[in-house]
């Protein structure tokens, strides 16, 4: 079963509130820092993101809410031509990194395998890795007409329920990394599917490394 959790305005509202600020070297724009980050993480007890500020928790909830903010809808081949440039862009800029970018029809899927991610067991982003989210984020940021789909897994060991809320915190801590940088919340669903996913066999150190991972999935807003 998935396990969602909407996070009630007021969350978002006190984050946005207390959360301490710094100015990207990138752009020059005001943004939350890591530690405002970690709060909302921490906020969320655990539970996944779910549509940040959506009450509707469907697709279409999701798009009047960007077209409702001003966010214009791609008709026809436009999609595809948006999503290729941004899938250049992001090659270009996530090469040698250790994420894999690939393309599934207009979506785009960053494979974010859990040992360049995070720690064993962890769900806090190593600091290592935080300038390939922050290119992940401006680029998110330049192609404003996409919906973002931030989607934790685990392999099998251990217990299947702990495996689920493993996937859910470390979904939520991507998604927050990148509402941190700017990233429009409405445009973001998050969600963790423990176990349920695998790309790999869990019968090898190999293939569970594959399964522990953190896919952000990129759709036009069409």
């Amino acid at each position: 079963m998935r396990h969602l959790t909407a996070v009630s305005a007021s969350l978002v509202g006190a984050f946005a509130l207390t959360a301490c600020t710094t100015t990207d070297p990138y752009t020059g724009q005001t943004v939350r820092n890591n530690t405002g980050t970690g709060a909302l993480a921490g906020a969320l007890g655990g539970a996944a993101l779910g549509y940040l500020t959506n009450t509707n928790k469907s697709a279409e909830g999701r798009r009047n809410a960007m077209i409702g903010a001003g966010v214009g809808a791609l008709a026809g081949a436009a999609a595809g031509s948006y999503m290729d440039r941004q899938q250049a862009e992001l090659r270009r800029q996530l090469e040698g990194t250790g994420v894999d970018v690939n393309r599934q029809g207009d979506n785009i899927v960053l494979n974010m395998p859990g040992d360049v991610t995070f720690g064993v067991d962890q769900a806090d982003i190593q600091s290592r890795f935080f300038p390939v989210l922050d290119n992940v984020a401006r680029t998110i940021n330049a192609y404003p007409q996409t919906m973002v789909d931030v989607i934790g897994h685990a392999d099998s060991t251990g217990a299947a329920d702990y495996n689920q809320r493993l996937s859910e915190r470390r979904a939520g801590s991507v998604a927050a990394y990148l509402v941190n940088r700017g990233v429009m919340p409405d445009r973001l669903f998050v969600e963790g599917r423990g176990i349920n996913q695998p790309i790999a066999s869990n019968a090898t150190p190999e293939g569970r490394a594959q399964n522990r991972r953190v896919e952000i999935i990129l759709r036009p807003l069409t």
